[in-house]
């Protein structure tokens, strides 16, 4: 290990620090889940936005929240419905009839932590008024435009079972999400201490121990975490053989994707592998720290072809053959 790879090593180690603290603190509420919190905690160092599927009663909304009140900072929760209207997330002009002047009443989305609750339950005039927010970290109101405060996260919840009232997300929109996490039951023994923790009556106090500043610190030491060539070459045939499976000796998938990664994937699978390697303390990525990522950034930004559904291959599936695949350097 090089000496710039030494002092990035120790950066991490002193600036991770706090990360311990968060889980402690997560931990209080959320009972198991680690992947979860994890994940959120690998959004937020990444500067990614996260999406959550899995079926009610989860814990998704809950681990959200608590990580909000983990940080000393704005969170903002908005509950998406059919009936919502673009102007309700993001602000409006009002007219004042005093002075005869419009002024902008800013909008919930003007927070640094947002939980857009069952995304899936808002027509797309709603989801799109997300796009901008979401990429460029800014909102545009009538002729004005406003910066967002930083950090800005999106966590989004959505319910994978139910079709009626609700309404499958743009590409668009998916794509701008860093991950997309499947959160799953908990075991029988966690699901006993949710039992006794949750059945008291009694709130759990939790403090904030993370100040925004130590999380935007914590960020620029992500973007300092070193990658070699030969990763970034791994990467990026990751993410080709999505394109042009037959390259990849995966001629029998080729048929199954009609549309493979764009490349916003190959930047946000470097970005989650550094914020990965940062959680474990370390200072460069490995092989397995994108094989453990991947999977979460890639899944969501397939888009499969009839003759997949008609198969009943999944992008799990898909995701699953192309890591097998793929040479490990």
């Amino acid at each position: 290990m090089d000496q710039s790879i030494r002092e990035i090593h120790e950066k991490v180690k002193q600036a991770s620090v706090f990360v311990q603290a968060l889980k402690q603190e997560i931990g209080k509420v959320i009972v198991g889940q680690e992947y979860l919190i994890e994940r959120l905690l690998i959004g937020l160092l990444a500067d990614g936005h996260v999406l959550l599927e899995g079926v009610p009663g989860l814990a998704k909304t809950l681990a959200v929240r608590t990580l909000a009140r983990t940080i000393d900072t704005q969170f903002q929760r908005v509950q998406f419905t059919p009936d919502l209207l673009p102007a309700d997330l993001l602000g409006t002009n009002i007219y004042n009839p005093r002075d005869s002047q419009f002024s902008v009443k800013k909008g919930p989305i003007f927070t640094n932590l947002l939980l857009a609750d069952e995304i899936n339950r808002a027509p797309s005039k709603v989801q799109s008024a997300l796009l901008e927010a979401m990429q460029e970290h800014q909102v545009t109101i009538g002729d004005q435009t406003f910066p967002l405060n930083e950090p800005f996260l999106v966590l989004a919840t959505q319910n994978p079972i139910e079709q009626e009232g609700t309404y499958p997300l743009p590409e668009a929109q998916v794509d701008r999400f860093m991950l997309k996490l499947k959160v799953s039951y908990p075991t029988r023994d966690e699901e006993r201490l949710i039992l006794d923790r949750m059945t008291t009556g009694h709130s759990i106090p939790v403090k904030a121990v993370v100040h925004p500043k130590e999380i935007l610190s914590a960020r620029a030491i992500v973007n300092e975490i070193y990658v070699d060539d030969k990763l970034k070459n791994y990467i990026l045939d990751l993410v080709f053989a999505t394109r042009y499976p037959e390259k990849a000796r995966l001629e029998s998938i080729k048929t199954l994707i009609a549309y493979g990664a764009s490349p916003r994937a190959t930047i946000c699978l470097t970005q989650a592998a550094k914020a990965y390697a940062f959680l474990q303390g370390r200072g460069y990525v490995t092989p397995e720290d994108v094989k453990s990522i991947g999977p979460d950034v890639l899944r969501h930004r397939l888009l499969l072809t009839y003759e997949a559904e008609a198969e009943n291959t999944t992008s799990e599936d898909i995701v699953q053959k192309l890591f097998a695949a793929v040479e490990v350097p």
